[in-house]
């Protein structure tokens, strides 16, 4: 069984990666701080311990990733997090883009479409410490509309186009930022919501992310945690 140790030598990597991500152009301090608390490596088989605060992703299970730190941070950075906001996340994935909002004194609602990944999550140690974020499985493409509206969306996928759904879940004047595009590179959208229903739009960087997909995957648990 795997032993999880945050030591002084990692901490040491995570202000190293804080300092790269500043470099790179993140400026919100409660985003870098976020980061900073997180051990990074706990989200990654032990054999990446050595990498885990490299600035890139890294794969995990069902063909999925874990983002790259400045892309984590980007999206962060953009959604102009508020205490108590309510944030749908679409893509639970490893979990770390959910736990640097719940640092951050955000309400998380993270769906995750494959059902291995969901499972497994319940072991995930760091769990119990952030009891504002709710798990769920389903299909991100739906959303949450039982909890509904959200202050803020996020998706962690590449979305061939905009979900219609996941803008109505939106409150007036929140906020959904989603990479758009087909491919192996999508544009990264900041959408707003305006008072008549419809959205304002920013288009911003280019990401590569994994594509996001309809349904659920409804395979079964697997000893190793993504």
């Amino acid at each position: 069984m795997r032993t999880f140790d945050d030591s002084y030598r990692h901490k040491g990597l995570r202000k190293q990666l804080v300092d790269l991500l500043r470099q790179k152009g993140i400026s919100d301090e409660r985003v870098l701080q976020a980061i900073n608390n997180i051990p990074r490596h706990y989200f990654l088989d032990s054999g990446f311990d050595k990498i885990a605060y490299e600035d890139r992703a890294f794969p995990i299970a069902e063909s999925q990733t874990i983002s790259q730190p400045y892309t984590v941070a980007y999206q962060t950075e953009l959604l102009d997090i508020k205490p108590h906001d309510k944030v749908l996340e679409i893509g639970t994935g490893s979990g770390y883009q959910a736990m640097v909002l719940a640092e951050m004194g955000a309400k998380v609602f993270t769906i995750e479409r494959q059902k291995k990944l969901f499972d497994e999550h319940r072991k995930f140690i760091l769990r119990n410490k952030y009891p504002n974020i709710k798990y769920f499985y389903g299909d991100g493409y739906e959303g949450l509309p039982t909890f509904a509206p959200f202050d803020r969306v996020i998706v962690t996928a590449a979305a061939p186009y905009i979900p219609e759904k996941l803008v109505t879940q939106l409150k007036t004047g929140g906020k959904m930022v989603i990479p758009v595009g087909e491919g192996n590179t999508q544009l990264m959208l900041r959408l707003t919501k305006l008072p008549d229903g419809s959205t304002s739009r920013e288009e911003l960087e280019k990401f590569s992310f994994v594509p996001m997909v309809e349904g659920r995957n409804n395979k079964g648990s697997a000893e190793n945690r993504r």
